[in-house]
C-alpha cells in the first residue's frame, strides 16, 4: 500500500508539473485510484482531520469566493483599480510593489486565501487598463501573501496548527515572526524588480487614459457595497476573533456568505458564477493523495529520519527543519505537511534544555512551511487559487511558470531566515 501510494501521488505530481493533462484530472484520477485499491477508504479520506480532506479550507474557499461575487457587482474592484494605478503614475513596477504590500499586509491579519481572493480581482482590473499582463502580478501577490502571512497566528492555516501544538499565542507570533516578516518584505521589494523583468513595458497612451479616470465613478451600487463592507467586517473580525469566539474560519466565510446572500437581492447565477469548483475539487483530490501518504507511514517516516539525524544538536535540528520544511512544502500543501511534523517537532523540543532554542524549532517549522509554500504552484492554498482565478479570466499560468519564479524566491527567503534563527536564539539570546 505504501508503495502504491508514493506511485499514485509521483505521477499525479508529475501529470500536473509537465501538464500533459488537466490538474484537476490528474489529482481526482490520482485520489479515485487510490480509493479503488484500497489504500485509503471514505472514512479516512472524507472524515479524518490526519488523513482527509480538509473542509475547513473547502468551505473557507466556496464561503469567500461567494461573498466576492457579490462584492464584484458593487464597481469596487474597479474603484481601488484605478485608484492604485492612479497613485502609481500608471508605472506597471510601482503598481506591483503596491498591490503586492497591500497583499502582505493584509495576509497578516486575514487568512492569505481570503487575501488573494479580494486582491485577484483588483489586478486583472488594473492590468486590463493598462493593457499589460497580469501573470505576473498575480504571481508577486500570491508570494507576497505567503510571506505576509507569516507574521501572524491567523495569517497562514500551518501557523493556526501549529499554535495549536505549541501553546504559542497571537503575541508569540507577532513578535518572533513580524520582524522577520519585514526583513522579508524589504529583501522582497528589491528583488521583484529583477524577478520579473521585462513585464514592466506600458504604452504611453494607456497611462493617460487611466490618469484620466474617476475612482469614484466606478462605483455602481453604493447601497449594496455598504451591506457587503458592513458583512465583511463581522467575517474579518470573526478571523481576527477566532481565539475568543471559539469559531472556525470556515464557519465565518459560511454565515457572511450567507447572511449576505439573503440581503443582497443579488440572482443566484450571479454569485455562483464565481465560484472556482475546479479549484475546490483540484483541492480535494490533492488531500485525498496526501492523506494516502500519511495513512501509509511515508511523511511520518520522513519526518522520522529527521528525528534521528539531529540526535540533539538544537542549532543543527533547527536549520534542519527549516531546510526539510522549505522543500517539502513546496512537494506537498504546507498544510498536511505541518499537521504530520508537529508531533515530532514537538518531540525534538524536549531533548533540548534551553527554552529558547526549543521555541526556534517551532518558528524554522512555521518559517519553512509558509516560506516554502512559495517554491511551486501546489505549495500553499493560496498558489492553487489564484492560478484557477487567472484561468478562468483568460491568463494561464503553467507550473512552471509559477514555479521558476517561487523557487527563486523561495531560497532568497530561507537564506535570509536562517541567519536570523542563528543570531536571535542561539547568538544574542
Amino acid at each position: 500500500m505504501t508503495v502504491i501510494a508514493v506511485i499514485v501521488f509521483v505521477v499525479a505530481y508529475l501529470l500536473i508539473a509537465t501538464e500533459w493533462t488537466h490538474k484537476l484530472l490528474a489529482a481526482l484520477g490520482g485520489a479515485a485510484v487510490l480509493l479503488a485499491l484500497g489504500v485509503t477508504d471514505s472514512e479516512h479520506a472524507f472524515y479524518s482531520h490526519e488523513t482527509g480532506v480538509d473542509w475547513d479550507v473547502i468551505f473557507l474557499l466556496l464561503g469567500m469566493m461567494v461573498i466576492v461575487g457579490i462584492l464584484r457587482r458593487t464597481g469596487v474592484f474597479e474603484y481601488i483599480a484605478i485608484w492604485a494605478a492612479k497613485r502609481a503614475k500608471g508605472s506597471p513596477l510601482r503598481v506591483m510593489l503596491l498591490l503586492t504590500m497591500i497583499t502582505a499586509v493584509a495576509s497578516a491579519f486575514l487568512d492569505n486565501v481570503t487575501t488573494v481572493l479580494l486582491i485577484a480581482p483588483v489586478t486583472l482590473l488594473v492590468c486590463d487598463r493598462l493593457g499589460i499582463n497580469p501573470v505576473p502580478f498575480l504571481i508577486a501577490e500570491v508570494m507576497a501573501s505567503n510571506i505576509g502571512g507569516a507574521a501572524t497566528l491567523i495569517g497562514d492555516p500551518p501557523n493556526i496548527i501549529i499554535a495549536s501544538r505549541s501553546g504559542l499565542t497571537f503575541n508569540d507570533f507577532l513578535v518572533h515572526m513580524a520582524p522577520l516578516v519585514l526583513i522579508v518584505l524589504v529583501v522582497f521589494c528589491l528583488v521583484v524588480p529583477w524577478l520579473f523583468r521585462g513585464s514592466f513595458q506600458v504604452d504611453p497612451d494607456k497611462v493617460e487614459n487611466v490618469m484620466r479616470l474617476n475612482e469614484k465613478e466606478a462605483i455602481e451600487d453604493r447601497t449594496l457595497l455598504i451591506k457587503c463592507a458592513l458583512v465583511l467586517l463581522g467575517v474579518f473580525a470573526g478571523f481576527i476573533g477566532r481565539s475568543v469566539f471559539h469559531v472556525e474560519p470556515s464557519v465565518v466565510a459560511l454565515l457572511g456568505a450567507g447572511v449576505l446572500v439573503l440581503i443582497s437581492g443579488v440572482a443566484t447565477k450571479d454569485y455562483m458564477s464565481s465560484v472556482e469548483w475546479q479549484t475546490l475539487l483540484f483541492f480535494a483530490g490533492l488531500f485525498i493523495m496526501v492523506g494516502a501518504l500519511v495513512k501509509t507511514g511515508v511523511i511520518g517516516e520522513l519526518a522520522q529520519q529527521v528525528q534521528q539525524l539531529t540526535e540533539g544538536r538544537a542549532l543543527f535540528a533547527v536549520m534542519l527543519i527549516l531546510g526539510v520544511s522549505a522543500v517539502l512544502s513546496g512537494i506537498v500543501d504546507n498544510i498536511p505537511y505541518v499537521a504530520t511534523m508537529s508531533p515530532v517537532v514537538l518531540e525534538l523540543t524536549k531533548g533540548i534544555p534551553d527554552p529558547a532554542q526549543a521555541e526556534a524549532l517551532w518558528w524554522a517549522l512555521a518559517i519553512g512551511a509558509d516560506f516554502g509554500g512559495n517554491a511551486t504552484a501546489v505549495g500553499a492554498s493560496a498558489n492553487v487559487v489564484v492560478i484557477g482565478l487567472a484561468l478562468r479570466a483568460g491568463y494561464p499560468i503553467s507550473f512552471w511558470e509559477f514555479t521558476r519564479k517561487g523557487v527563486v524566491m523561495t531560497a532568497i527567503t530561507i537564506v535570509v531566515a536562517a541567519p536570523y534563527l542563528w543570531l536571535r536564539y542561539f547568538v544574542l539570546a
